[in-house]
């Protein structure tokens, strides 16, 4: 099936925060894919690697802008709680 692929990695701060943003956006694994694309999530210390394949462009790229955007809000819902822990 795939003819197009794309990797994403994002290095954080410590493994905690990446392991708190790969847990958040892996539950959309399979909620996503589709018989055009297909996604796995993993975590290596303080990397989140995301490994997309697409049987097409446009499927990847609607696949990119979808995990960006996913990761984007986990980032920003991981800065929130920590602001909010903070005395």
């Amino acid at each position: 099936m795939p003819s197009h692929d794309a990797t994403l990695e994002f290095d954080y701060e410590t493994p905690s925060r990446a392991r708190l943003v790969a847990e958040s956006v892996a539950r959309e694994v399979g909620e996503i894919d589709d018989d055009r694309s297909q996604t796995t999530i993993d975590r290596d210390g303080s990397t989140v690697r995301i490994d997309i394949d697409a049987a097409d462009v446009i499927a990847l790229r609607a696949a990119l802008n979808t995990w960006f955007t996913l990761v984007d809000v986990a980032e920003h819902a991981a800065e929130a709680g920590t602001a909010a822990l903070e005395p």
